[in-house]
């Protein structure tokens, strides 16, 4: 099966299964996972060894139910970067666009089309979230496990508040089908075209309440000093760096979209930026850097995490600027700190 996922998730699901009391080395050795590989939250899991682990842990468990249960229990922020963005955003809606732009970082599988893994359709029988992984069937569990993070996470956070409508499969109904009636709760069709949850138009103008931009601990304290240093500044370039910093996570920033957040023109804001001796690609590229550094020495994200808060859509990129930036790699930035 190709593709791969994040060391993160599949050390989740180790530690989800061990929790169950299975043995560790057992299920390691049955996925064929050595178990360095886990240690780094960077290294990226093959997806056939992670389904591997999955049906070992659901073998010796005697649970067919195991992968919905994982996806009930483990909300994504436990073990990826993407949840802690989504639960930044200001709606709910946005939180689907930045989980689906970041979707890679936790399980990287192309959707056999030009389309984005997840992705909302607007259809004569309502709104549907759907998932375009290719061969679906050949891993139903991932499925399982996916579609129960979608619910119970939402349920965790909003209570009963509207979601989930209905839920279609493409795989045939499993014997274990009790469990989905118990996680959804809303009508499963099995044996379907596409593997999707049609949900209440009115989730996605759901307003998030985060607790901080930086939630969760993600970001370091030099960062959020950084924060409040930058909101405090005058000049036309800490006006400017105050507006990208909680943007940089999205990839969407540019001169046009800051210059109409400070009410003026992209001329206007050129020429005030000129004055100041500084252009807006430079502000960009230092901040990139300055929060690079922050979030790589505060040790609670990877590498390719940070390539992706600061902007960057691929990790690849993001190595280049930052050895232009600091005359080294970011994982041997990284290593150097975890041996200070």
């Amino acid at each position: 099966m190709i593709g791969t996922v994040s060391a993160g998730l599949a050390h989740s699901l180790l530690m989800f299964a061990v929790g169950r009391g299975l043995d560790r080395e057992a299920l390691l050795q049955k996925a064929g996972i050595a178990a360095p590989l886990l240690v780094n939250p960077d290294n990226r899991v093959p997806m056939d060894s992670y389904r591997a682990l999955m049906r070992a842990a659901k073998d010796m468990s005697g649970d067919p139910a195991l992968a919905i249960e994982f996806g009930a229990s483990e909300p994504i922020e436990k073990h990826s970067v993407v949840g802690l963005i989504c639960h930044s955003a200001a709606t709910m809606g946005e939180a689907f666009m930045q989980m689906s732009r970041y979707a890679r970082l936790v399980i990287d599988v192309e959707s056999g089309t030009d389309k984005p893994r997840f992705t909302l359709a607007q259809l004569d029988s309502g709104v549907w979230i759907e998932d375009n992984r290719p061969e679906p069937n050949e891993f139903p569990e991932l499925s399982e496990s996916t579609f129960a993070r979608f619910v119970c996470d939402y349920r965790r956070h909003f209570g009963d508040a509207p979601f989930a409508k209905e839920i279609h499969v493409t795989h045939a109904r499993p014997a274990h089908a009790d469990a989905y009636d118990r996680t959804y709760r809303v009508p499963v069709h099995y044996g379907m075209d596409r593997n999707a949850i049609r949900i209440d138009p009115t989730w996605l103008s759901v307003e998030i309440q985060p607790t901080n931009r930086y939630m969760f601990g993600v970001l370091s304290k030099m960062a959020d000093a950084l924060m409040k240093k930058l909101e405090g500044a005058s000049s036309i370039r800490g006006r400017v760096e105050n507006m990208l910093l909680p943007l940089l996570h999205t990839g969407e920033v540019s001169m046009d979209d800051i210059a109409a957040k400070l009410n003026m023109s992209r001329q206007t804001l050129y020429r005030k930026l000129r004055a100041e001796g500084v252009s807006f690609e430079a502000i960009l590229d230092e901040l990139r850097h300055t929060m690079a550094l922050h979030y790589l020495d505060g040790q609670q994200v990877s590498v390719n995490e940070t390539a992706y808060l600061v902007g960057f859509s691929e990790a690849s990129s993001f190595s280049r600027a930052f050895k232009r930036w600091t005359g080294q790699n970011p994982s041997d930035h990284k290593a150097r700190q975890n041996v200070a």
